[in-house]
């Protein structure tokens, strides 16, 4: 199984930058860029529910599953 981070489709289809994403929910660029490459082993549900509210999106459309073959 694997989990899937599509944060960098939805922050195309918002046209919104990074750095502009990190600033509003209040973390680094550099902690933001591990949760978009799918390096993080964890988010906390605040990260995820400011993420959520900035980019008008639920959490389905930033995380997917991916069955492994």
């Amino acid at each position: 199984m694997t989990i899937v981070v599509n944060l960098d489709v939805v922050l195309a289809q918002r046209k919104m930058r990074s750095n502009e994403l990190a600033e509003l929910i209040g973390i680094t660029p550099q902690n933001l860029s591990v949760l978009k490459s799918g390096r993080a082993k964890a988010i906390r549900f605040e990260t995820l529910d400011k993420l959520c509210v900035a980019l008008d999106c639920s959490p389905g459309d930033i995380l997917g599953y991916k069955v492994d073959e």
